[in-house]
């Protein structure tokens, strides 16, 4: 499930690309980030978080991709399903033993 967010993948694209584009005209990259955010109406954080995904994803910065991380969010979510199950199969055993284990002694 992903959340809805207030900007729309083309401008996110379209403002990354000017802050790669771009960046050669300004002191810092987070020079370069604030001043084409403020062009675009968003926050210089927002804008930053971008391109910072952009560059791993990219493999220009180090850092688990996009894919990477769904990947990963996929596995926990396997993994607590799992000990999950593997707790109630844990207690479901002991209940029946112990129930198998009254039984016999009478």
């Amino acid at each position: 499930m992903s959340r809805s967010s207030r900007y729309s993948p083309e401008l996110r694209e379209r403002a990354v690309r000017m802050v790669i584009d771009r960046r050669e005209d300004y002191q810092s990259e987070w020079a370069t980030v604030t001043a084409i955010s403020k062009l675009l109406g968003m926050s210089p954080e927002t804008l930053r978080g971008w391109v910072r995904r952009t560059q791993v994803d990219q493999g220009s910065r180090p850092g688990l991709t996009t894919d990477e991380r769904a990947r990963l969010k996929a596995l926990e979510r396997e993994v607590k399903d799992l000990r999950r199950t593997n707790a109630i199969l844990q207690d479901a055993s002991i209940f029946f033993a112990t129930a198998l284990d009254g039984q016999t002694k009478k």
